[in-house]
């Protein structure tokens, strides 16, 4: 033992330390991990918040628009104007355009505001008539038409008010800005009081909104999201039956039966490289190629489902992929190993393992999809489309709108109804993708198989 040694030093002339008592630089190390942690801890809590404001206030803004204001007051229907020859003649009433129903509509409403005793005030009759929305007569004639017996009785209806009265009783109109909009007055404002004190006006749910198609800039009231659904659920079945089964059958063979060369590194790049390119180049290749060349009906759900397929495709490959990948060499060396064929190998072993993951990266990819907004405003789908696309197949070449586009051509408009539609519908599109996202997630566990 030398006199070093016996001093308790190292040969190398440091002071030995004790591995419980901290060093300086261990507690430096520490203090830089702690922050670290902070850090992540922190930039996490600032995801959540912005991610918490932002569907606060589009539940704010939306929900309002599953509720409606109504009017509900008795309606005589008037043979004579609504059936000028008397004959009960179905087509011959079809004649009768809305001009006439809205004249019936107003008298009827007029008489019901003198039955309950409301005073119009400084209100004209044309005023209490401007009440009622633009979409009514059309709604009581459809009605009519349906059922011609109705001629001559006195039917109680509910009707849509107005978009301005709508909005007053929604707090989004107020006396204030009535005295500077040219689309109402303080007087209906006044008149609407009334209305509400008499229980002849007031808000009810409004599931329309998912049922009428859009409207025009007149009748905000009356848009609805049921042309979008129809497209959107067209759209995404069309990309489902094209995209789907194409991109993991291209999976299955890249990663399992394809000889490792240039030529499938040079495939496998490209499916990279169309991965991550923009969404609005497929939405030119499709009005390039689809439309302008191929001359498919424009704005249909057969172009749209077309330009999403192969938008959607390489996510799918690469998604299946990574799902075959994770599947153990162990499990294909032992399938081999008691003499099963590459082909049984691969659909009997690995395919039902990596199932989870394969549906959880199709049905992810289909979502991201629904939400794709770029590609279909260059295709036409942003057109105004009040007329359902027919029954499928047939309509799938029909004109038809999506939820994305529909959310983006209310926001485009001016009206403060729109903005309360578009927040409305970007409520059912997230349904929507939370219904895909938990299917992905039911659908994992359900397959999921342990090795």
């Amino acid at each position: 033992m030398t006199d070093l040694s016996a001093a308790g030093s190292s040969p190398l002339g440091r002071t030995r330390r004790s591995i419980l008592i901290a060093s300086p630089e261990m507690k430096r190390r520490n203090r830089v991990e702690a922050r670290f942690k902070y850090y992540g801890i922190a930039a996490i809590a600032v995801s959540l918040a912005i991610l918490a404001l932002m569907l606060f206030i589009i539940v704010r803004d939306g929900t309002s628009a599953f509720v409606q204001a109504k009017l509900t007051f008795p309606v005589t229907l008037d043979a004579s104007v609504l059936d000028p020859k008397g004959n009960g003649n179905r087509d011959e009433m079809a004649k009768v355009t809305t001009i006439g129903y809205g004249k019936v509509l107003t008298a009827s409403f007029l008489a019901a505001l003198q039955a309950k005793g409301i005073d119009l005030g400084e209100a004209s009759e044309k005023d209490a008539a401007a009440m009622i929305s633009k979409d009514a007569p059309g709604q009581l004639r459809a009605q009519v038409l349906a059922d011609p017996s109705l001629l001559g009785k006195t039917i109680e209806v509910t009707v849509l008010a107005g978009g301005r009265i709508d909005g007053y009783l929604k707090g989004r109109v107020t006396m204030d800005t009535a005295q500077r909009d040219g689309n109402v007055t303080p007087e209906q404002l006044v008149l609407a009081d009334k209305l509400i004190a008499a229980g002849m006006l007031a808000k009810k749910l409004n599931l329309q909104f998912l049922t009428l198609p859009d409207a025009s800039d007149q009748r905000p009231e009356a848009a609805g999201l049921g042309v979008a659904l129809v497209g959107s659920l067209y759209m995404m079945l069309m990309v489902a039956v094209m995209c789907v089964p194409v991109g993991v059958a291209a999976s299955i063979y890249l990663e399992e039966f394809a000889p490792k060369n240039r030529w499938t590194d040079l495939i496998e790049v490209n499916i990279a490289n169309l991965a991550a390119v923009p969404s609005i180049v497929f939405g030119i290749l499709g009005l390039a190629v689809f439309i302008n060349f191929m001359e498919f009906p424009q704005s249909s759900s057969l172009v749209g489902a077309l330009v999403i397929s192969l938008m959607t495709m390489p996510t799918i490959i690469i998604a299946t992929r990574s799902a075959i990948k994770a599947v153990p060499p162990s499990i294909r060396d032992a399938a081999l190993g008691v003499g099963a064929s590459r082909m049984q190998t691969v659909f009997h072993h690995v395919l039902p393992l990596a199932m989870p993951g394969i549906l959880t990266g199709a049905i992810l990819g289909l979502a991201s999809a629904l939400g794709e907004t770029a590609p279909l405003l260059l295709i036409g789908m942003v057109a105004f489309v009040d007329n359902y696309p027919g029954a499928p197949l047939d309509g799938f070449g029909d004109p038809a709108t999506a939820l994305p586009v529909q959310v983006y051509s209310w926001a485009s408009r001016s009206d403060p109804a729109f903005i309360e539609r578009s927040n409305g519908a970007i409520i059912v599109l997230l349904v929507f993708l939370l219904i895909m996202n938990v299917s992905a997630i039911l659908l994992r566990r359900k397959f999921e198989r342990r090795w």
